[in-house]
């Protein structure tokens, strides 16, 4: 049975005729007219006697009436229910996200978020390796310059800048004295490359040497406080050690802006509860902010 052609009979039935109907659902007359003949024929029973200028059902029409309005009503219940199911966050998130980054108050977002929306299931997963959304089973992944690709849709939430910072008892060599610095960079990075800092409207070239390559930002953060080598890092995330005098800024490291993504699989619908973690992101670092991470609380 033709379920749209079942609710155009219910229809004509409820409101007394097809001009009726037809005025107050938004659906042509002769389209109810169609559908109830189709409706009709495939039944093999008349379903309304017609004559004049009235309509009235015949017995199995009003039988048929009876026996499927209040499914149909069900039906439409049904649906509103998954409308409002979709665009209420729930079910399960899994978000990546780097470690430091996750240091940074990344915490309490979570725990703002699962506040706001305790039908969904939040995780939150740190860490620094490569993750792949679909094979690793992630929702949404955080990433810092991410590279191009087609596979991934997303907003960019934070911009930043990359500042050489060092422990205080790590100087930086005078203009006069241009010594080779002791740096400590990411796995991936070029050994020994030279840094262009700028400060006070001035820029400077800086050779490096390197001393520890490590994998992760959050590695660097603990080496690079314990004196061993300067480090380029993005200015929000080290913010904190700054105002402590744990670390001191020699320059901003000019042409490598930092962008933060919030990334999901292109090819998926995007679900409510990925667009409110998103949503919350935006929010939280109004206009691509890094001054945001001043006001969460930041692990020790």
């Amino acid at each position: 049975m033709d379920l749209l052609a079942l609710a155009d009979f219910n229809d004509v039935a409820r409101h007394g005729g097809f001009g009726r109907a037809a005025r107050i659902t938004g659906r042509p007359k002769a389209t109810l007219s169609r559908r109830v003949r189709q409706l009709e024929d495939a039944l093999g029973v008349r379903l309304f006697e017609r004559g004049g200028h009235t309509l009235r059902l015949t017995m199995e029409g009003r039988e048929l009436q009876e026996q499927t309005q209040s499914l149909l009503e069900h039906i439409d219940e049904v649906g509103d229910t998954l409308r409002r199911g979709v665009s209420t966050p729930r079910g399960r998130l899994r978000v990546s996200a780097p470690v430091l980054f996750g240091q940074r108050g990344l915490g309490r977002i979570a725990a703002d978020y699962a506040l706001a929306y305790p039908q969904v299931q939040l995780e939150v997963v740190a860490e620094d390796r490569f993750v792949d959304p679909v094979d690793d089973d992630f929702d949404l992944i955080i990433r810092a310059n991410p590279d191009p690709s087609t596979e991934l849709s997303g907003r960019c939430f934070l911009r930043d800048v990359m500042v050489v910072v060092a422990a205080p008892s790590l100087p930086l060599p005078t203009r006069r004295v241009e010594a080779t610095v002791p740096v400590i960079t990411l796995s991936r990075t070029p050994a020994d490359a030279s840094w262009q800092l700028s400060r006070a409207r001035s820029v400077r070239n800086i050779a490096t040497r390197t001393v520890l390559r490590l994998s992760s930002m959050s590695m660097i953060h603990d080496a690079v406080i314990a004196g061993i080598g300067a480090a380029a890092m993005p200015r929000s995330l080290v913010q904190a050690d700054i105002d402590a005098g744990r670390l001191i800024v020699w320059g901003v490291l000019t042409a490598h802006p930092v962008e933060v993504w919030a990334l999901y699989p292109s090819h998926r619908h995007v679900s409510a509860r990925v667009s409110a973690f998103v949503k919350l992101l935006l929010e939280r670092f109004e206009n691509a902010s890094p001054a945001a991470f001043a006001q969460l609380p930041h692990a020790s």
